[in-house]
């Protein structure tokens, strides 16, 4: 009898000390930072370029400065020269900038004579709430490159994305 209401007692103060929940309280906090943004405000200009008998390329850095491999620049007749800009507003916010692999270019007079844009360069000149993005790529020239006036209306994708 003595067990019996050892046990008894055991299980019953178990039942009455026993905890059977718990709570702890989360605080809950969100951050709303403003949309990344981008606005060109250069476009990309190789400017003027002379034809050769063998295939060449134009490298427009993003400081705007070119040199040319197998093909010709014109000192006295330049053209408009410039690296592509854009101002991108992000909130001192990291970001990645994402550029195409190519971008093709079609002669006016006759759109199957193409130039081929590659190997992009982007030089971001940082500031604390927007960079300005400069861009700069290669032109690529066949043998024999027919003269005109290349271009294609509708331009190419510059994305920034946060990280």
């Amino acid at each position: 009898m003595d067990k019996l209401i050892l046990i008894l007692l055991l299980f019953l103060s178990s039942q009455i000390f026993g905890q059977a929940s718990a709570t702890a309280v989360v605080n809950t906090r969100a951050t709303v930072v403003d949309p990344i943004e981008i606005e060109k405000t250069v476009d990309l200009d190789f400017g003027n370029v002379i034809s050769a008998y063998n295939a060449g390329q134009v490298v427009l850095s993003p400081d705007g400065s070119r040199v040319a491999y197998g093909v010709q620049l014109s000192n006295s007749l330049p053209g408009t020269v410039n690296p592509a800009e854009a101002v991108v507003t992000h909130g001192n916010n990291n970001y990645s900038i994402t550029l195409p692999e190519s971008f093709v270019l079609y002669n006016e007079s006759d759109p199957n004579q193409v130039l081929i844009i590659d190997d992009f360069q982007v030089d971001p000149l940082k500031g604390e709430l927007q960079d300005v993005l400069r861009i700069g790529a290669t032109l690529n020239l066949h043998a024999n490159q027919l003269s005109g006036y290349y271009t294609n209306s509708s331009g190419f994708n510059v994305t920034v994305s946060y990280n």
